[in-house]
């Protein structure tokens, strides 16, 4: 068990399932859900600190493995580690 809390599925919106960068918005969506899980990392520092680490680490094993063929912009957002701006991207527009 990873530490993840369970309700957390990383699945998004069928309509956007042939994106080729499905597992790197699912380590983003995973990075942002720990981040945010501020009872986990009260409740277990180490623990909650070891998985943002994991999945971090994934996270840019995940980009070096598409570094060569992502849109310059994207490729920017992770080089800098702005995560947020490179889920918004591969996301696309969200809807209101």
């Amino acid at each position: 068990m990873t530490g993840i809390p369970p309700d957390w599925s990383g699945e998004r919106n069928p309509q956007h399932m042939a994106t080729p960068y499905l597992q790197l918005e699912k380590l983003l969506r995973q990075r942002l859900q720990i981040i945010g899980d501020h009872a986990w990392r009260d409740r277990d520092s180490a623990g909650h600190l070891d998985e943002l680490k994991r999945v971090s680490e994934a996270l840019m094993e995940e980009h070096q493995a598409l570094r060569g063929s992502i849109p310059a912009q994207l490729n920017h957002f992770l080089t800098q580690a702005s995560y947020s701006k490179a889920l918004d991207f591969i996301s696309g527009p969200t809807q209101a």
